[in-house]
């Protein structure tokens, strides 16, 4: 078994409006994260999975519960948690005045990455990421997959252990998801951890080495791919999927 990277461990999050809870959008979740692999956050709209990246983001706190990164605790020292955590959020956030290559500086310079050093993970993630002729090109004349890819290889410029992409394939085209589904692919060869969170069936099956199934913010199945399609003996996730809906409803 892969060694531990992340720990979750009986998280809550409650929202509440003049001391009475209006919302209790996570219930002691509790599941570890290994190292180098991708975990798949999948749920209807509302299901928790966007509440719970961000916690995994450190963006908002629990209301109860823990978070620990080798063993540790991300509250006791957040901001070193940060330094091995790459987040590349649902919507593109791209500033207008910087070029693509000065994006990539200046998230590298964010992490205080010194410059000679900077320039060449630069450069190779301009490589990698194929961003080569439009390199001092302003992002809003970028397609939306180019964007796409810019804002995941802005999210590990500093070699991040763990990177959380939240819908990261969100209204593209087909041959531009599989584009960035070698990228993900990459990034766990290269022993990164990545939770993703999609509503993308077919993706999750797959990029995932495991599913987090959450249904109104618990935890309702956490399987491999293939288990899952073999306990309900279905050939693809997202058979499985309406399954389970349709299990919920019935309820």
């Amino acid at each position: 078994m892969k060694p531990i990277l992340l720990q979750i461990k009986n998280i809550k999050k409650q929202y509440f409006k003049n001391k009475i809870l209006v919302k209790e959008a996570l219930k002691d979740i509790t599941f570890d994260l290994y190292k180098g692999e991708i975990l798949a956050l999948l749920g209807a709209n509302g299901a928790g999975k966007t509440t719970l990246s961000s916690l995994i983001a450190s963006l908002h706190p629990a209301t109860s519960g823990t978070i620990e990164y080798n063993g540790v605790s991300i509250y006791d020292d957040i901001i070193t948690y940060r330094q091995h955590l790459g987040f590349c959020a649902q919507k593109q956030h791209l500033a207008s005045h910087l070029t693509v290559r000065e994006h990539l500086e200046y998230a590298g310079r964010y992490f205080l990455i010194p410059d000679t050093i900077l320039q060449k993970r630069v450069d190779t993630l301009i490589d990698m990421f194929g961003l080569g002729d439009f390199i001092n090109r302003d992002p809003s004349e970028l397609s939306g997959g180019y964007k796409q890819r810019l804002l995941i290889a802005r999210s590990i410029i500093h070699k991040p252990s763990l990177v959380i992409l939240d819908e990261p394939t969100v209204a593209l085209d087909p041959h531009i998801r599989r584009q960035l589904w070698d990228i993900i692919k990459e990034l766990k060869s290269a022993g990164t951890s990545i939770i993703l969170t999609t509503h993308y069936l077919d993706e999750a099956q797959a990029l995932a080495d495991r599913i987090c199934l959450l249904h109104n913010g618990e935890i309702k199945h956490m399987d491999t791919p293939q288990a899952l399609m073999n306990s309900y003996n279905m050939t693809n996730l997202e058979d499985v999927f309406i399954q389970l809906m349709q299990e919920e409803v019935a309820q």
